[in-house]
């Protein structure tokens, strides 16, 4: 294990100033944490800066307060749940953007289980413990078939038919994606690596097409798509239908970025902001007038 990665600074990051042994409240605890402090984001890719899927360089990254997308979040999140104790599985998995789409394992999801913790509700004691999911789960669900609600969601978890063995996660309609398929064994970072550079590099990857930013809270999700920020669910004081705002001006949207999701961005120069900035308004007039055609 690297020696530079140290327990106590990631507990900081998730505004926690320890964590007891392993438990299923401590559990909970860490996750919904991870997904309200570290934000599921793609900006890597739109400022030109590679990344790799090295659990300790995604540790690093966030420790300067960024986040990523799921091979980032779930990588890191293992290594520090491993840290302090707890049982975790990673697993080969794939995310439909649409229910079109065919189900299964694609490799373009690392899904994260924990075992060892029975509940009188979940008496074979392990979780599906996802950081990764975007828009999806706030706390970690029972690995047992049923529906579960987080605050205004709903999920579904059962077995997969596309994958023997596995399981399947059904987001909530409202959700960004349509569901999660993994497989039942244990898999190595090394199995994503492909995956990986055909999402950061390929014209017809979603993480090129659009730039995302997205952070999960007890009632709901803020999401960030382009420049149209959405709250999806209840506002965090409570009350009121979804909304969606335009960010029409370059400082507006850094604000946002840093005011909802807390990335100051302190490691990009200001030339940098600005190729980024140009970035983002072509694509969005590009949007808007695919919209017009349609």
């Amino acid at each position: 294990m690297d020696r530079t990665l140290h327990v106590e600074d990631y507990l900081r990051r998730l505004g926690l100033r320890s964590s007891g042994p392993p438990s299923v409240e401590e559990l909970f605890r860490l996750q919904a944490a991870h997904v309200e402090r570290v934000p599921y984001e793609n900006l890597q890719i739109w400022l030109g800066r590679p990344t790799t899927i090295d659990p300790a360089e995604s540790w690093r990254r966030i420790m300067r307060g960024r986040g990523g997308y799921c091979c980032h979040l779930n990588g890191a999140f293992s290594v520090l749940l491993r840290l302090l104790g707890y049982a975790v599985i990673q697993h080969f998995g794939g995310v439909q953007g649409s229910p079109e789409e065919a189900a299964g394992a694609t490799g373009n999801h690392l899904a994260l289980t924990v075992s060892g913790l029975p509940t009188d509700a979940n008496p074979g004691g392990r979780w599906l413990v996802d950081a990764g999911l975007g828009d999806a789960i706030h706390e970690p669900i029972p690995l047992v078939e049923g529906v579960y609600r987080q605050g205004p969601f709903r999920y579904a978890l059962r077995r997969s038919e596309a994958e023997p063995g596995g399981w399947r996660f059904d987001h909530d309609p409202r959700g960004s994606f349509s569901g999660m398929d993994f497989r039942p064994g244990p898999t190595e970072m090394g199995a994503f690596q492909a995956k990986h550079e055909w999402l950061s590099t390929s014209p017809q990857s979603g993480f090129v097409r659009v730039a995302s930013v997205q952070r999960r809270d007890t009632a709901g999700v803020d999401l960030l798509r382009g420049l149209v920020l959405t709250r999806v669910g209840l506002p965090p004081a409570g009350g009121g239908p979804d909304a969606s705002v335009t960010l029409e001006r370059r400082e507006d949207y850094f604000a946002a970025l840093a005011d909802v999701y807390g990335m100051t961005l302190d490691d990009v120069g200001a030339a940098e902001k600005d190729a980024l900035w140009s970035r983002l308004l072509a694509a969005h007039e590009e949007w808007l007038t695919s919209r017009q055609h349609t």
